[in-house]
């Protein structure tokens, strides 16, 4: 059984019971349904909307929800088609949950290729292998150019030895031929970076690296524009937003966003500063170390002409 904890599951239903009557919450990442499982606990009249991109998250999730089937709907799709679903049920939500992280099942699966710490296929895909309409990570690695390389590593990844470790990618690359696996993208990565360098860095030399792949993969930072853009348009009066980041790139679309929501009258944010998670809970759960959460509440009711 694949572990999942929640991060900062008491703060997000604290967020939410700020809704008057919530009647409809979309979960608009369901992952495991860690979440979803705790509002529908919380919540005893509330319809759950779960949304998630991956196959496999939304089978195991269905599961741990079963208790509450009667309470609760899902859809496989990313969350940017957060409006396309709510139109097919009909529904305006009091309440969207987004929390940004990466699941536990697709770090914990080597198959999947979005760890560093585990050998399996360069892939990185949400949706799995079968969506070829989505360019794998080993494509990207294999395919692009030395200056596109650096340039995914510096946007996504922050990673300023971005132009460094493309130039040793393109050479390990023409040397032993294409990276297929995620150990050769690390073999890759440490080869370009002396030891002082890597001991410098705070981190695993390939973390941020491997970030900016699956953000690229996926068109993260794009899907949460769009999504958090439908959340606003479709939520009912009085709904709140919540979203839990864990990095600045993510962190900054959510706070700009909200800063505008608030500045155009639509609401208020219910935190000035994000929460971070208590070190109680960084004890127990070391994912949480870099949670911000904030949220918003629209304004009770439609402004009139």
């Amino acid at each position: 059984m694949i572990e999942h904890i929640p991060v900062m599951v008491n703060e997000v239903i604290e967020k939410l019971k700020n809704i008057e009557e919530p009647h409809i919450i979309v979960d608009a990442t369901l992952g495991l349904g860690g979440y979803a499982e705790e509002i529908l606990k919380e919540f005893a009249d509330v319809q759950l909307i779960g949304i998630d991109r991956d196959r496999e998250a939304l089978s195991l999730a269905r599961k741990r929800l079963e208790p509450f089937s009667h309470r609760v709907s899902t859809h496989r799709c990313s969350f940017s088609s957060l409006s396309t679903v709510l139109m097919e049920e009909k529904v305006r939500p009091d309440g969207v949950v987004f929390d940004l992280g990466v699941s536990n099942l697709q770090i914990s699966v080597p198959e999947r290729g979005f760890s560093f710490q585990n050998d399996g296929p360069l892939d990185m895909r949400m949706e799995g292998v079968q969506e070829e309409r989505v360019l794998s990570a080993a494509h990207i690695i294999n395919t692009f150019s030395e200056k596109d390389l650096a340039d995914i590593f510096w946007k996504y990844g922050e990673e300023r030895y971005s132009r460094r470790i493309a130039s040793g990618i393109t050479r390990f690359r023409e040397k032993n031929g294409p990276i297929e696996r995620t150990f050769q993208l690390v073999d890759a990565i440490r080869a370009s970076l002396p030891a002082p360098v890597q001991r410098k860095m705070g981190g695993h030399p390939a973390r941020k690296v491997f970030q900016a792949l699956r953000i690229y993969v996926n068109d993260e930072l794009h899907e949460l524009e769009e999504g958090l853009s439908s959340a606003i348009d479709n939520i009912a009066p009085g709904g709140v937003i919540v979203v839990v980041s864990y990095h600045s790139l993510e962190d900054r679309i959510v706070k700009y966003a909200m800063r505008e929501w608030a500045n155009s009258g639509l609401g208020i944010l219910l935190n000035r500063r994000p929460l971070k998670p208590t070190d109680e809970e960084v004890e127990r759960n070391y994912k949480a170390r870099s949670a911000k959460l904030r949220a918003f509440q629209k304004v009770e009711k439609e402004s009139s002409i």
